[in-house]
């Protein structure tokens, strides 16, 4: 019994483990590291509870959820303020064009001048395609709350990127 449910939580962790980095690495404004570091403890504290997550109706959501209330922990702590570098590293993806490159730091740059609360509801929001109502269920918020955090962080956003944001958006 034991082997079973750890072989369904392996298969589980490999299926979700990709996803889980991207979301964080758009949450922690392309920090890789600390993107690795929040999906490695979101995973250790979806294990412990794994008897509980497997029977629950969406165990993706629950990963995904874990994962931002650790983020947003994280952020709490004083500690998580310090970093090593204040560039991004120039890592090549392999084939894309410079103009992709440039795109995705820009917006990874526009990300991370949100606060951390707002940049979770956007990535949640629009990366994540949750409704308002599951966004504020992850949050530990209101509706309203969602609403109003989507709304300032957008114009914020639009602040950043220029009014003209739906160039961003292009193919």
């Amino acid at each position: 019994m034991r082997q079973a449910r750890a072989d369904e939580y392996a298969e589980f962790a490999a299926a979700r483990a990709g996803h889980l980095y991207r979301s964080a690495c758009l949450l922690t404004a392309g920090d890789t590291h600390l993107a690795e570091d929040l999906v490695q403890e979101t995973l250790g504290r979806v294990y412990v509870r794994w008897g509980r997550v497997a029977r629950a109706d969406n165990p993706a959501a629950y990963a995904q959820t874990v994962l931002t209330r650790t983020f947003l922990a994280h952020r709490r702590r004083r500690s998580s303020r310090e970093r090593a570098v204040d560039a991004f590293p120039d890592v090549s993806d392999g084939g894309g064009a410079d103009s992709d490159t440039t795109l995705r730091l820009t917006l990874l740059q526009a990300l991370a001048r949100l606060p951390a609360k707002d940049r979770a509801v956007v990535v949640l929001r629009y990366w994540e395609d949750r409704s308002v109502e599951e966004t504020a269920k992850a949050l530990d918020a209101s509706s309203a709350a969602v609403r109003t955090r989507c709304t300032r962080a957008l114009a914020r956003l639009r602040e950043l990127l220029g009014e003209d944001v739906g160039e961003y958006a292009r193919p």
